[in-house]
């Protein structure tokens, strides 16, 4: 849904241009394609893929290089905005156009953008929002995906720049992973077929393909999905890594367990919403008796939930801020 970022965006960008791309931002798709027919999408959100013809979509963000005019919506993460600063080097009279809420800027911002292009500016605030342009592209080469090895794991992890967590093991799922080794109140995991749900940079998926089990994975980024290939690549496993929203492809009794961390954030707010959906897609796609491990900030009321959707649920493990469950699927 169009709003006023978007209408900022437009509002400075420049009126000519031969090549178009647009970063995270669907709601500008009409007004790019009066300027040109070479208009190149890519959202790391598939909602917001889904809401763009499929022929103005990228195959791949490389894609996106050598345009003349980039519009974006800024995103939450630093990294993801040097990635994206990156993907649209080619031209040397590229210009990027980026808004966002006042709010959830800082001038960091601009320090990466100035990595990337010699001149970078701020438009006025309007509406409580504002947008920064970038100029004079250097031409450096991304150096996404990262990669990351977490010896004390035993395996590496890897990462695109809007990426949750990035390369890093985050607490909640070194959590999770102990209980998943049977290091809690509960035993450890059990079953063959596994879906990561919600994947992220890939670390549960890592390591249940370690251990040898048959391995799913589904996130709604782009980047999540991408860096857990790479990651199997790097760590010589198979992952079956898929991007979409839900698991509404899968059919009815697909998997003995399901591992999540799931999110409570849906771009800059939170937002509960998707956790509760991804809960009930999980109750459908276990198979009768089969687990659904998740891990989330204690003060959540996630348990209480996982009984009433899914089924009986046991707290496995748990430390100040994080709580560790199993749930086992109702018959």
């Amino acid at each position: 849904m169009r709003d006023v970022v978007d209408d900022l965006i437009w509002d400075e960008a420049p009126k000519e241009a031969s090549a178009v791309a647009l970063l995270d931002a669907p709601a500008l798709v009409e007004d790019a394609l009066t300027l040109t027919d070479d208009v190149r999408v890519f959202c790391d959100d598939w909602r917001d893929a889904a809401l763009v013809p499929s022929e103005l979509l990228v195959e791949h963000p490389t894609d996106l290089a050598g345009v003349d005019l980039a519009l974006a919506r800024l995103p939450k993460s630093l990294a993801a905005l040097d990635e994206q600063a990156a993907l649209v080097q080619g031209a040397q009279d590229v210009t990027f156009v980026g808004g966002a809420r006042i709010k959830h800027m800082n001038l960091t911002m601009n320090e990466v953008l100035g990595k990337h292009f010699t001149a970078v500016a701020a438009s006025l605030g309007r509406s409580k929002s504002r947008v920064l342009r970038a100029w004079g592209p250097n031409g450096l080469e991304s150096d996404w995906p990262k990669v990351r090895d977490h010896d004390d794991l035993g395996f590496a992890v890897a990462a695109h720049g809007a990426t949750f967590g990035g390369t890093k093991i985050d607490p909640g799922s070194r959590l999770l992973l102990a209980a998943l080794r049977g290091a809690g109140r509960t035993p450890g995991l059990e079953g063959e077929d596994v879906l990561d749900f919600g994947c992220g940079n890939g670390t549960l998926a890592m390591w249940l393909a370690r251990d040898g089990r048959t391995v799913s994975a589904r996130d709604v980024s782009w980047s999540a999905v991408a860096g857990t290939v790479v990651a199997a690549e790097v760590n010589g496993v198979e992952v079956d890594a898929t991007w979409g929203d839900g698991l509404a492809d899968y059919p009815d009794d697909s998997f003995d367990a399901i591992v999540t961390n799931p999110p409570f954030h849906k771009g800059f707010a939170k937002d509960s919403a998707d956790t509760l959906a991804m809960f009930d897609d999980a109750a459908r796609v276990l198979r009768p008796g089969g687990q659904l491990w998740c891990v989330f900030n204690s003060h959540l009321p996630w348990r209480k939930e996982l009984n009433v959707r899914v089924g009986r649920t046991q707290v496995a493990l748990q430390d100040p801020h994080y709580t560790a469950t199993v749930t086992v699927a109702r018959a």
